[in-house]
């Protein structure tokens, strides 16, 4: 079998990108955010070569942010390593803490659409992906795209949806792509969801499926501002929402430079073996524990983490800091818990870079 973490260069997607288009059908609620619509001017694309170059693109991105999402840096940061790795990002927290304000800003800073969806228990796959509508005109039948065909899709309480149309995402998040009808579409690139997961409400939910969980490279929590931040952001939303002022600080083609930059960055054989190391202890110390996909997402967060640091090269640091993000969610406990993280820990204790 493969090592995971052998890829140094990844693939970097399709090239071309999919008309974006939204359905309002049922319980679906879609919003769109980008240059054209908002009257923004576009950044121009810069010259990205190294991975300095990304560090610094990708500290304008996240100044532009915290504009409007208030101390959460680190929460940033996570969403950032997410995009250069060419993952997603599971959001697990409490409503009306930004999360849809954090996804709609990213989408603001880099240029890129943004589609927002509802999840509801009677939302519908084609909802989600798309149909195909017959136009009486011409007697065929007309694709109308459903909201994934954006830059950054919002999946707002993914757990209030059953299953069959949670797993509408499956093929999109995995491929880039939808299939309706027999027809395969490409996805723009880049093409980033951020879902968020309803966690106080247990009884009117569905927990997700492993294979979806495992296909989301991070999950964080936001949570709560501190009495300094809430009075900040108090003081911010007396008037216009502040997402309304983000500009555009980069492109998507800066982003799309600066995912083959970060695919490039050097994974060493010790490094390697290390995550193939932290892999192997999980499985051993619980009911279910992180798959080769995600190892292969742990060396890919730990590139954008290097790259992050101006680094072409990634070290164990970067490993030991994106571990507890990109493998707890996958672990099973023997108990059957959900959250991994005590095995995770557990793992970065006890296994040592030979």
């Amino acid at each position: 079998m493969t090592d995971p973490g052998e890829s140094g260069r990844a693939p970097t997607g399709p090239a071309e990108s999919a008309e974006a288009g939204s359905v309002n059908a049922g319980s679906v609620s879609a919003e769109s955010s980008g240059s054209e619509e908002t009257g923004a001017t576009a950044a121009a694309a810069t010259d990205l070569e190294t991975p300095a170059d990304v560090a610094a693109l990708a500290d304008r991105v996240a100044s532009e942010v915290e504009d409007v999402i208030v101390g959460k840096r680190e929460a940033v940061e996570h969403v950032l390593v997410t995009v250069l790795a060419r993952g997603h990002l599971l959001v697990e927290d409490v409503p009306g803490v930004g999360k849809t304000t954090l996804a709609k800003s990213v989408a603001r800073s880099i240029d890129g659409s943004f589609k927002r969806v509802q999840f509801t228990p009677d939302l519908l796959p084609s909802d989600v992906t798309g149909v195909n509508v017959f136009n009486r005109r011409t007697d065929e039948f007309d694709f109308q795209p459903g909201p994934v065909f954006a830059n950054v899709v919002l999946g707002d309480e993914i757990n209030r949806a059953p299953p069959k149309t949670q797993s509408a995402l499956l093929e999109a998040m995995e491929e880039n792509q939808v299939t309706t009808d027999g027809t395969t579409r490409e996805l723009p690139d880049p093409f980033f969801v951020i879902a968020t997961q309803n966690d106080v409400e247990p009884g009117q939910t569905y927990e997700l499926p492993v294979a979806e969980v495992d296909r989301f490279t991070k999950k964080i929590r936001l949570g709560y501002p501190d009495t300094e931040e809430e009075t900040a952001i108090l003081g911010r939303l007396t008037g216009d929402h502040p997402v309304d002022a983000v500009e555009p600080v980069a492109t998507i083609d800066d982003v799309r430079r600066a995912r083959r930059i970060v695919g490039e960055i050097e994974a060493a054989e010790t490094v390697r073996e290390y995550v193939a190391r932290l892999a192997v202890y999980t499985r051993r110390n619980a009911r279910l524990g992180a798959s080769p996909r995600g190892s292969l997402a742990l060396i890919r967060a730990s590139q954008a983490r290097a790259a992050l640091e101006g680094r072409g090269y990634v070290i164990p640091d970067d490993v030991q800091a994106e571990a507890p993000t990109v493998l707890s969610h996958r672990v099973r406990t023997e108990s059957g818990g959900t959250d991994g993280a005590d095995v995770v820990d557990d793992a970065l204790d006890r296994v040592w870079v030979e």
